[in-house]
């Protein structure tokens, strides 16, 4: 028999991603067998095309998962797998990989649900501020904890119904034994445990188990810990959903989706913000210091933040820039090219009009690897791509940082429609010269390009950077005393950290200098002062993983993660939940482009046909094992039933309290999550609520104590209730919360507060020291602390203890000089006071009164400086 070779076919990729197309064809080359081997032709079954597919059912039910035996001196036998003497000889095949072939699976309403859950997830993390403060949290994962747990009822119903189903046909054929149920328990978690990048979900759960840990054991913040825990649990949650819809046949065209639906928003709404015609409020960060913007605004988009801003878009510019450079590399029609580089302009004005330094760096420094990593054929195309939308978009730049990023509505759209149609005919207008027949036009197009590319980049430079340069580096020297301040902190708990908000909660009792900063503005260094050296090792070991695999399935997403991680250390962007899933989405798509090209190589391996000499021949060596098992106690050794009934019996009660334990912890997880962020969303609204009340008022009060009851960790919850108590009840409720964020100063104020009416001179002094041992550049705080001294002083003498109440004053006096000697410290050493530390204009008079309260044997009563609280 002569052999039949498949005719090489090419394939495009049309799931919204053009990644893997060489690949795809090679796998469809023709090979040359040994003789008496027969191929089958089964692209069909994994391409993608619905109406194909539909056409070759019947196909596909012959050929798929069964050998087909045939020589023309034999006989012809088709052995399906569902069969008692079914056998495999397909090459490369697995048990998932079967899963994800078989039309059930294949464009299911589970892979419709999965994408839109996932896709959902990501656009409410770009809608939401970037899931930066935990109020804006709690409600998405509330929707994927939900989801999830209707995903998993439904998903152990459909199963408890085919296992009915087959039970009933069981009844009327042949009765199945016990071992046949294990087995098919069995293959179902085997093939869940074998999803490609089923344990990325590891790395969360390991995160979200650390800060659990420091919630329990004790923390700077309980309440930080325990946010970070339900952040973190959101990550495993949507690390599960992308990693099985990742394994999907059709996942790498959702995650393509979401990716541009994501990346779209972002860009579009900022630009159409500035240009005026979208409203969105704090979108653009106005300032009149020259080292924070040149223009005296900077675009922050729906993320209110232009450093993370900046960073986003770059990733989203980066990965349209490298699919565009595919595109380019050939002849396509006009059509197509247009729509290729359609996002490039705004993306990449977006990210000028950012203004971040170092969004511009990390994403130069990312594309530079881009095109290192192209073939030498193709860096050509991806400068083409780069250049004429580069040129247009710092032409816009230039045009709306002259307005302040407020240009009147119609000049504004101009100028965007301008720049964009110029960006899109000179990009056409290159790639038609470098595919020109004459001799150097390839040349002259790339000497184009470098032009162009060149001009824009000195623009850039020329127009923000050397202005801010020429203004002062003094946020830069800000950032390198925050590092200092903080490895200097990282020192006193390396391995474990102290907890979630450890910075957040600590940076203004060993900050050097005053200078603002909520954030440590440096991702390993946050990760290190929360976790130690064991989160730094965890997420590490997570971005060297996801890495490896995109830098081997979907080199093209490698420049996306680069701006991940570089710009991830030089800024808090993963203090953003959406940033996070972003690089989970990106490794997920690379697993999905993974999976679909082997399933496209799979779809052509050949199917071997091998003799049987007759149908009475001995049994097959793949027959099911519970099959061989039922005709057990029709043998003649009788003697080895009961062992290995025992044996199977013992297997089956194991397999079944494993896969009972993983249903309960699964479920016992995602119900405490969904327990605790209820509670912690309604403690939010609760305050919200309250805060809308007048002070003092009852529905204030009653608002406040539902908050409390719902979330006693936060601790503006507590000094507000306590505001409103009477000074006992407001000191147990104040004492009590100090266990759960010791490191607060204003509890420590309210304590002290409290002492001072109460005329315990001594126990508000200590209290005052703490506040201020913990803020001491809070010149608002210090002053406060000299009020209620002297109040307290005052209080003392009047109830006849003189002793006492000189001491408290003279305690008083050494706060007021050494806060007066810190002021003259900071006003004398040139050093950046961005809290505005100085000495409060009522200070002075209260040193005044306390001195005389120390020293005087009657106390001077100058009531015009001491009606009032600062």
């Amino acid at each position: 028999m002569k052999n039949r070779t498949m005719g090489k076919g090419v394939v495009r990729y049309r799931r919204g991603y053009a990644a893997n197309e060489e690949m795809m064809e090679q796998a469809f080359e023709g090979s040359h067998h040994a003789e008496g081997t027969k191929y089958v032709d089964n692209r069909g079954l994994c391409n993608g095309d619905n109406r194909d597919s539909r056409d070759s059912k019947g196909i596909r039910d012959s050929t798929y998962n069964r050998e087909d035996t045939y020589n023309k001196d034999d006989t012809y036998k088709k052995d399906d797998t569902h069969q008692s003497n079914g056998v495999i000889q397909t090459e490369g095949s697995g048990d998932f990989s079967c899963i994800l072939r078989c039309e059930h699976y294949s464009g299911s309403g589970w892979t419709v649900g999965l994408g839109i859950l996932s896709t959902v997830l990501l656009l409410a993390g770009c809608l939401s501020r970037g899931l930066y403060y935990s109020a804006d949290l709690y409600p998405v994962i509330l929707i994927a904890a939900g989801s999830i747990l209707i995903m998993i009822v439904l998903f152990l119903v459909g199963i408890r119904l085919e296992k009915e189903q087959e039970q009933e046909q069981g009844r009327k054929q042949v009765p199945l034994s016990p071992v046949h149920w294990l087995g098919n328990n069995e293959r179902m978690v085997w093939r869940m445990i074998r999803i490609p990048g089923i344990l990325r979900v590891l790395w969360p759960l390991g995160m979200m188990t650390c800060f659990g840990v420091h919630a329990w054991a004790g923390s700077v913040s309980k309440q930080g810990s325990m946010d970070e825990m339900l952040r973190w649990s959101l990550l495993a949650m949507f690390t599960l959903l992308t990693v099985i819809l990742a394994a999907r046949t059709d996942g790498a065209r959702w995650l393509a989706c979401g990716w541009q639906m994501a990346g779209g928003l972002l860009v579009l709404s900022g630009i159409l913000a500035v240009c005026g015609l979208l409203p969105l409020p704090f979108g653009v960060m106005r300032t009149a210091d020259p080292e924070i913007s040149s223009a005296g605004a900077r675009l922050g988009g729906l993320l209110q933040y232009p450093n993370a801003y900046g960073a986003v878009v770059g990733m989203y510019a980066l990965e349209r820039l490298t699919a565009a450079a595919r595109v380019i590399a050939r002849p396509v029609p006009a059509g197509r090219l247009i729509a290729a580089v359609l996002p490039l302009m705004p993306a990449q004005a977006a990210l000028l009009l950012s203004e971040s330094r170092g969004a511009w760096l990390a994403t130069g420094c990312a594309a530079v690897a881009a095109f290192a990593l192209q073939r030498r054929g193709a860096r050509l195309p991806l400068l083409l791509a780069t250049a004429a939308p580069l040129a247009c978009a710092a032409w816009l730049y230039r045009q709306l940082a002259a307005a302040q990023l407020a240009p009147a509505l119609v000049p504004g759209l101009l100028a965007l429609a301008g720049a964009w149609a110029a960006a899109l005919l000179g990009t056409l207008l290159l790639c038609r010269l470098w595919h020109s027949s004459a001799a150097r036009a390839p040349r002259a197009a790339a000497l184009t390009a470098i032009v162009l590319a060149g001009a824009a980049a000195a623009l850039m430079a020329v127009a923000s950077t050397a202005d801010r340069l020429a203004a002062g580096v003094g946020t830069g020297v800000s950032r390198l005393q925050m590092w200092r301040d903080a490895l200097q902190l990282w020192t006193e708990a390396a391995w474990l950290g102290h907890g979630g908000d450890t910075w957040r909660n600590m940076f203004r009792a060993i900050q050097s200098s005053p200078y603002v900063g909520g954030e440590v503005h440096n991702g390993l260094l946050d990760l290190a002062l929360d976790m130690g050296m064991i989160g730094i090792l965890l997420v590490t070991g997570w971005f060297l993983l996801t890495l490896r695999s995109i830098f081997h399935f979907a080199p093209q997403l490698m420049p996306s993660v680069l701006v991940f991680g570089l710009h991830g250390v030089m800024d808090f962007d993963w203090s953003f939940t959406l940033f996070w899933m972003l690089f989970i989405w990106l490794g997920a798509w690379a697993t999905a482009l993974k999976t679909e090209t082997e399933g496209v190589q799979r779809s052509g391996v050949t199917v071997k046909y091998t003799p049987v000499r007759s149908k009475s021949g001995s049994k097959s060596r793949s027959k099911s094992r519970s099959l061989f098992l039922r005709y057990l106690p029709t043998q003649s050794h009788s003697s080895a039933v009961p062992l290995r009934s025992f044996f199977h019996i013992l297997q089956r009660v194991t397999a079944r309290l494993i896969r009972g334990s993983t249903v309960m912890i699964i479920l016992f997880w995602i119900g405490g999550i969904v327990w605790l962020t209820s509670r912690y969303a309604v403690a939010e609204v609760q305050y919200r609520q309250a805060m809308s009340e007048p002070d003092g008022t009852p529905a204030q009060k009653v608002h406040l104590m539902a908050a409390l009851q719902s979330n006693p960790n936060r601790p503006d919850i507590v000094i507000s209730l306590a505001r409103s108590l009477p000074g006992r009840e407001a000191e147990s409720l104040l004492l009590n919360s100090l266990s759960h964020s010791p490191m607060h100063p204003q509890i420590y104020i309210e304590l002290g507060r409290l002492a001072a009416q109460f005329g315990e001179g001594q126990q508000a002094g200590e209290y005052f020291e703490q506040a201020i041992a913990l803020n001491r550049y809070d010149g608002i705080g210090q002053s406060t602390a000299l009020y209620w001294m002297e109040q307290a002083a005052r209080r003392e003498w009047k109830a006849g203890f003189t002793d006492r109440a000189q001491q408290t004053a003279a305690a008083g006096v050494q706060m007021y000089e050494r806060y007066q000697l810190l002021a003259e410290e900071v006003e004398a050493g040139n050093v950046r006071n961005d809290r505005r530390f100085v000495l409060e204009e009522h200070a002075p008079g209260y040193g005044e009164n306390l001195r005389r309260l120390a020293s005087a044997s009657s106390p001077p009563f100058t009531p015009e400086l001491t009606k009032r609280s600062p």
